[in-house]
C-alpha cells in the first residue's frame, strides 16, 4: 500500500471511529488540473460531531500515516470543515450543507467509492 492509500485508509478509519456517515472517496487522479488527487467526503449530524470527526481524522492520520494536515478550515461553525493533506482533501459536512454543495457531482469523471456505514 503506498503512502496516499495508507493515508486514505487512516482518514476513513478516523471518520468511522466517530460514526461519520455516507463516506465517499472521489478519485481525481485521471482528471487533469485538480487541486488534489482524492477527495474524501463524509457527514456528521451535528456541529459537535463534525468537530469530533475532524479531531479523530487528525489523530488517526498522525498516528497511522505520520501526516498532519497542511490546513483546516471551517471549524468555527463546523457546518463544512475542509482538511488539506496535499494529495488528499477531507470534507466533513452537516447533511443539509453537503446536499446543498453536492461535491460528489462536481467532477463527473471522478471514480467514486462509497464506504459502507458502520453501525
Amino acid at each position: 500500500m503506498n503512502d496516499t492509500q495508507n493515508l486514505i485508509a487512516k482518514i476513513t478509519e478516523g471518520i468511522q471511529e466517530k460514526k461519520g456517515k455516507n463516506i465517499v472517496i472521489a478519485d481525481l487522479t485521471s482528471i487533469g488540473d485538480t487541486v488534489c488527487k482524492y477527495f474524501i467526503i463524509c457527514q456528521g449530524n451535528t456541529p459537535s460531531q463534525v468537530g469530533a470527526i475532524v479531531d479523530s481524522v487528525k489523530e488517526t492520520a498522525r498516528e497511522g500515516a505520520n501526516v498532519k494536515p497542511i490546513s483546516i478550515d471551517g471549524l468555527r461553525n463546523a457546518e463544512w470543515v475542509a482538511m488539506d493533506y496535499a494529495d488528499v482533501w477531507v470534507h466533513v459536512f452537516l447533511p443539509e450543507i453537503r446536499e446543498y454543495y453536492n461535491l460528489e457531482t462536481l467532477w463527473a469523471d471522478a471514480k467514486l467509492t462509497k464506504i459502507p456505514d458502520i453501525d
